[in-house]
């Protein structure tokens, strides 16, 4: 059986003793490059600072996108500077809902790494729960894991995603103006893949960032069309927040490829057609 996807900040703080256990801490925002600097500043007992865009992304290309996946052999390399071996227990966290601490979780298990979760609520919650947080720079010895060749977890590309837009389900997990086409910050074009299904953040997580309980989760799910048996496959602007779409789906039971490239590799191919309006959305 895989490990569950999620995991609550009263059952990590139990486990905190464990010397198998590495918390990584992925605190990113599109624009922003101060995460080191508040890592440094208060972080999770032992957490290790992870780079969304140094070690958890190639570098950018109109081809491929905002944040193509890494190579798995630089991938393993960071892994080990984040002290990961074969007995390790991840549990990585961001504070901005989790779509950047899920970008670790995805690659890691593409990569072949089985035994990776996430902090449900993030660090919001560890802090809502009054448990201790730590200052300074956190050095790891380093590690000896061995990573895989990639592809224990599904993704796709351009073509496979609109041929699944067509045929069952493709999830865009942006914010709905950006569906819209209403405004596109950082893209070439604005709109979204004809068919897609607009997900946006926070569509399943409650008002404390929490995620929804199963019932509830696949009532959501279903809004946009995610039933039992659809082919479904995550995208968003670059790959990060449809991570996290994954994530969710998973601890619904629902299985979900990832597009890495999603929009910011479409709309850069004139080519290729970009829908606006309302679309199909989460209630």
């Amino acid at each position: 059986m895989s490990t569950p996807p999620f995991v609550s900040a009263a059952d990590l703080a139990a486990q905190l003793d464990d010397p198998d256990l590495v918390l990584l801490d992925v605190r990113w925002r599109l624009g922003d490059t101060t995460g080191r600097e508040q890592h440094r500043a208060a972080h999770l007992p032992g957490a290790r600072y992870v780079d969304l865009d140094a070690e958890l992304s190639a570098p950018p290309s109109p081809a491929a996108g905002r944040h193509p996946l890494p190579a798995v052999a630089d991938l393993q390399r960071a892994a080990r500077r984040w002290g990961l071996r074969a007995s390790s227990r991840v549990v990585a966290h961001d504070d901005a809902g989790g779509a950047a601490a899920a970008r670790a979780w995805w690659v890691l298990r593409w990569a072949g790494f089985a035994d990776v979760r996430l902090l449900d609520g993030g660090l919001a919650a560890w802090r809502a729960a009054g448990l201790p947080l730590e200052a300074g720079e956190v050095v790891p010895a380093p590690g000896d894991v061995e990573l895989g060749g990639g592809g224990a977890l599904p993704s796709v590309d351009a073509d496979a995603a609109a041929a699944v837009a067509a045929r069952g389900v493709l999830l865009d997990a942006r914010a709905p103006e950006r569906y819209r086409g209403e405004v596109e910050p950082v893209d070439p074009r604005a709109g979204h893949v004809p068919g897609a299904r607009n997900l946006p953040p926070g569509s399943l997580t409650d008002a404390d960032g929490l995620l929804l309980e199963p019932g509830e989760l696949r009532e959501r799910l279903a809004a946009v069309g995610v039933v039992p048996g659809a082919e479904v496959v995550a995208s968003c602007g670059s790959g990060v927040f449809a991570s996290l779409a994954v994530a969710q789906l998973a601890a619904a039971g629902v299985g979900a490829a990832l597009w890495p490239g999603s929009w910011s590799q479409w709309s850069a191919d004139p080519s290729r057609p970009a829908a606006t309006g309302p679309g199909t959305h989460a209630a």
